[in-house]
């Protein structure tokens, strides 16, 4: 059996031109979404939000196939089980959708790192669920899954390994936030930097992501933490969540020399920048996205005089099922205030403005619910 959805869905990556409100590269349009199956969950969306990465998708710098219902970053409902002897999970569970399924079975899953599940990347290479195929299709065309999310839609199907359940009462736009702003934000400052109580911190781009990561290296007490970003607005926001200090671009000088300096902006030559940044023996950690074409220069004698630790975060070097309770725990006692970064909630309809204000930098997160 099939149920007809509503979802917005990309039909080529790239060759996209802005303004993306009068070229509709989205088209919100109605899809059949298959039955699960065994180990799959149908989820009800209830918020997603707008990430850079499903831009990146848009204007070609990630290649994924072709067409693609996107989104990514979600929280929902349990509608039905694909296995009705699931164990942990019933129908009527909120849940917080993540964008990496991991096998469990692989030699990273069972070395804690599930993030890097060969697996999972494969079946988000190919725009498929993790037991193979797509559940979803147009006039008998498949269409794609997005990272196994595919969360702008009323509807989707993930692997059981795509969700963690969280708690009710948890407002459906701030916990979307914390399948990917949240995870790789806080996780690279946690998981990757392993940041400790007292280092300095510098942030290069305040995004969802970024200001994740302002929020995660406070909350694990760094002092000082800086920002740097090209909007007014956003170094402002930095400042009201605690930063000691927020810059433009090439004002930072009085951050220079952080213990720990993290890369969200997705751009080799920001890169290259925050490398410069940190301390001798700091660590620069990297979560941005940058075209594949984009090749990253630096001293490479600084790696050994300087001792300087390049590190690249996917997902935050998080493990969901362990992370987003930790991180939610943080968020009820007050010290990961995510719902600070929610820039707006909008219905689905208007995805393609909604892009434009992403890719201008006016928006921070902003979220859509399928109205």
């Amino acid at each position: 059996m099939t149920k007809q959805i509503t979802a917005a869905v990309l039909g080529q990556s790239g060759n996209n031109p802005a303004p993306y409100a009068e070229n509709q590269p989205l088209a919100v349009t109605t899809l059949d979404l298959a039955d699960p199956l065994p180990g799959e969950v149908l989820v009800r969306i209830d918020a997603a939000g707008i990430c850079h990465s499903d831009l990146s998708v848009i204007n070609g710098d990630r290649p994924r196939p072709m067409p693609m219902a996107l989104g990514h970053e979600a929280a929902g409902t349990v509608l039905a089980l694909g296995d009705p002897d699931e164990r942990g999970l019933a129908v009527g569970d909120q849940v917080v959708l993540v964008f990496l399924p991991a096998c469990g079975q692989c030699t990273a899953c069972a070395s804690g790192e599930g993030y890097l599940c060969p697996n999972g990347a494969a079946a988000n290479g190919r725009g498929e669920l993790m037991r193979g195929g797509s559940r979803l299709s147009c006039k008998g065309e498949h269409v794609h899954h997005h990272l196994g999310v595919s969360g702008f839609a009323t509807h989707a199907v993930v692997d059981r390994r795509s969700l963690v359940k969280i708690d009710r009462d948890i407002p459906a736009e701030t916990a979307a936030l914390f399948g990917c702003a949240v995870l790789t934000g806080v996780g690279a400052v946690m998981n990757t930097a392993a940041v400790r109580a007292g280092e300095s911190v510098l942030v290069y781009g305040l995004g969802g992501v970024g200001l994740a990561a302002v929020l995660g290296a406070l909350a694990a007490g760094a002092q000082p933490v800086y920002a740097v970003d090209p909007s007014p607005e956003k170094r402002a926001l930095a400042l009201e969540l605690g930063a000691a200090g927020a810059f433009a671009p090439g004002e930072e000088a009085p951050a220079m020399g952080a213990d720990v300096v993290v890369e969200t902006v997705g751009k080799a030559v920001v890169l290259a920048t925050a490398y410069r940044a940190a301390r001798r023996g700091g660590r620069i950690v990297t979560v941005g996205l940058p075209n594949p074409s984009e090749s990253l220069e630096i001293n490479a004698l600084s790696l050994v005089a300087d001792a300087k630790t390049l590190m690249g975060s996917y997902m935050g070097s998080s493990i969901p099922a362990r992370d987003i309770p930790r991180y939610l725990a943080l968020w009820r006692a007050g010290r990961l205030p995510v719902e600070r970064l929610l820039t707006s909630v909008s219905p689905l309809r208007q995805i393609n403005e909604l892009m434009d204000k992403l890719a201008s930098g006016q928006a921070i997160r902003q979220v859509i619910v399928p109205a």
